[in-house]
């Protein structure tokens, strides 16, 4: 079977000066990674992964869930990392080491020791994350003997494994390889991500790692993400639920020589492919939605930011509009209520409703259409909806995931 494009959705096209890569072309250069099994998953797969950067000046940025529960590598990464200039990345899965107390952030900060001692980084140099149950404790002993398997196996082409053990419930690997054609000389980007379930606009339940061969000043690294992450995980919901670890961390080894300055059109066309790839990245996990069948989009307009994101995420979130969509339903009723429930008190709201270039709802009330052709459209993997409010200048979108009877499934033996 043909290996699907990374660039698949109709939402995310390819910048013309990006190229995909073999799947198998490895990490950018100045990178290594492995990924090895640990026993911490009862399955007995890879469960434990390593993600060094020996970049002489190496250069990172990363951003963390906005969880009041947030997990102990949460934490121990905002307390005690220096997040500019990381050199490793020790991430486990099976366990999410959240809601652990004390004892958690304990565990946290010896593997984080060791993986220092592992890949000769100071700890404040070493990021931790992880994914899995919350409320378990984390297997240190595991952890620890994982560690040293991986540094052992740690490769340029080790980027596969590494994937492999930050998974947990997805259903397929969320990975990239890129070229990028900047003006002033080609660089990598390479991603490695996880996600399927509990994701939430503010913020997508997932890990993410992204690695590039260019030379990113600390300001332009932690600008790039920042944006970039608003425009794609932040845009992400499978069930409305927040999670306690999401953790997305970009590095630059500067392995290439090209050096990408503020404010240049590199600058520009880096984050350009950044943006392309981060949000390739958050449908892949709406797509990944725990039993999901179909993907949609939602474009909220009107004149109000802050009303504009409660109606999108108020559709994107609806659990009538997600058992639709799940179905190939194209009951507009359900988008229009929940519009409506989002704001209140506005009462009669001249809304507007096009599924797929089709209207179906004109300042709040039914038109005309042709309902056979609507039918037909909406039994597509990618769905679009579009809603107007009253007023101008400001838009929002949310991609989200249907609601099926594999996702109760999934959820309700999560732990059993």
């Amino acid at each position: 079977m043909t290996a699907q494009p990374f660039f698949r959705s109709r939402w995310v096209p390819a910048p013309g000066h990006v190229t995909e890569l073999r799947g198998d072309a490895g990490l950018p250069g100045g990178f290594r990674a492995a990924g090895v099994a640990a026993q911490i998953k009862p399955s007995g797969r890879p469960d434990v992964g390593l993600l060094v950067n020996d970049g002489a000046e190496p250069v990172s940025a990363a951003r963390f869930t906005a969880s009041g529960a947030a997990a102990a590598p949460v934490l121990v990464n905002r307390q005690r990392c220096t997040l500019g200039a990381l050199r490793a990345v020790l991430v486990n899965s099976g366990c999410a080491n959240a809601a652990t107390g004390g004892r958690g952030l304990d565990d946290a900060a010896k593997t984080q020791g060791a993986a220092a001692l592992a890949t000769g980084a100071d700890p404040a140099e070493v990021a931790l994350a992880s994914t899995g149950g919350i409320s378990q404790y984390l297997p240190v002993e595991n952890v620890l003997k994982g560690i040293l398997a991986a540094r052992e196996r740690l490769a340029q082409s080790g980027d596969v494994d590494f994937q492999a053990a930050i998974q947990t419930t997805d259903a397929f690997e969320k990975r990239a390889n890129l070229s990028v054609e900047l003006p002033s000389g080609t660089v990598r980007l390479c991603a490695q991500c996880k996600g399927a379930g509990m994701i939430s606009p503010r913020f997508a339940t997932m890990l993410c790692f992204v690695e590039t061969d260019a030379a990113l000043p600390a300001e332009t690294a932690d600008l790039l993400l920042g944006v970039c992450v608003k425009r794609s995980f932040d845009r992400a919901t499978v069930d409305g639920q927040l999670s306690t670890n999401d953790t997305a961390i970009l590095m630059s080894s500067g392995a290439s020589g090209v050096r990408v300055a503020p404010e240049s059109e590199d600058e520009l066309r880096f984050g350009e492919a950044l943006d392309a790839l981060l949000r390739q990245l958050a449908v892949m996990m709406v797509v990944d939605g725990e039993g999901a069948a179909r993907a949609a989009r939602v474009i909220v307009r009107g004149g109000h930011q802050d009303g504009v994101e409660a109606a999108a995420r108020a559709v994107a979130n609806s659990p009538l509009v997600k058992a639709a969509l799940h179905g190939g339903d194209p009951n507009w009723g359900r988008i229009v209520q929940a519009v409506g429930g989002a704001l209140t008190g506005t009462a009669p709201l001249p809304v507007d409703v096009t599924i797929e270039g089709m209207q179906v709802c004109s300042e709040g009330a039914a038109i005309r259409y042709d309902e056979a052709e609507l039918d037909r459209l909406v039994q597509r993997e990618e769905v679009e909806y579009e809603v107007g409010l009253p007023g101008e200048g400001a838009e929002t979108e949310v991609f989200f995931s249907d609601l099926s009877k594999q996702y109760v499934t999934v959820n309700a033996e999560y732990t059993t």
